[in-house]
């Protein structure tokens, strides 16, 4: 089982990035966020899990340990495949999806592409009790608040920047940001990636 990969990007496009490992591309499908953050010729780290099919095996990486859980229970409710699992967790992240299961709100899955009403039933009944909403952080960081800005943080924080740093940026963008633009992770996420520009290495964790 390949559980991580940490590399060079090779390309990154739409819903997959290339890792380049040990001089072996892994294809990995990822979440539209994971993937715009990824750059050519840049190291990146991701958490994945190999679905093997009778004709195929398929890498599906992310940028957080919670993100791949999430992915790894979704699976497992019956009607909700890789692609589907996929599509949950690039529009919802892993809090607002424990949040949806706490509240048996199924209406939440409904709203992405491939769930059908009894699925989405299926997931809020299935994952009841599997998952938990992570409280407000009390540490002192920027406040980043909705779905499309944690999805944006948390792939930041997984390609390598600081928490401060890419929580700061991600602030700033969206107080610039039209509401339209904030609610749309792969907007938000390149607006934030244009802020922090030409000096991106240095805010990354050493």
């Amino acid at each position: 089982m390949i559980s991580s990969l940490h590399g060079r990007v090779l390309t990154a496009a739409g819903n997959s990035v290339v890792i380049e490992v040990g001089g072996v591309g892994f294809h990995v499908n990822t979440t539209p966020a994971f993937a715009l953050a990824s750059r050519a010729g840049h190291e990146v780290s991701a958490h994945t899990t190999l679905v093997v099919r009778e004709d195929s095996l398929t890498l599906f990486g992310f940028a957080t340990r919670d993100e791949l859980d999430v992915f790894d229970l979704l699976i497992g409710v019956t009607g909700v495949g890789p692609k589907s699992a996929l599509g949950v967790l690039s529009a919802l992240s892993p809090d607002q999806i424990a949040e949806a299961v706490q509240r048996d709100d199924d209406a939440v899955f409904r709203k992405v592409s491939g769930i059908g009403p009894k699925t989405a039933k299926l997931i809020t009944v299935s994952l009841a009790g599997k998952l938990i909403a992570t409280a407000a952080p009390s540490r002192a960081t920027p406040v980043v608040s909705g779905g499309a800005a944690e999805s944006v943080l948390a792939a930041l924080t997984g390609l390598g920047w600081s928490e401060r740093v890419a929580a700061e940026a991600v602030d700033e963008t969206i107080a610039g940001a039209s509401d339209i633009e904030a609610a749309s992770v792969p907007t938000l996420l390149r607006l934030t990636l244009a802020r922090l520009g030409p000096a991106q290495q240095h805010g990354r964790a050493r």
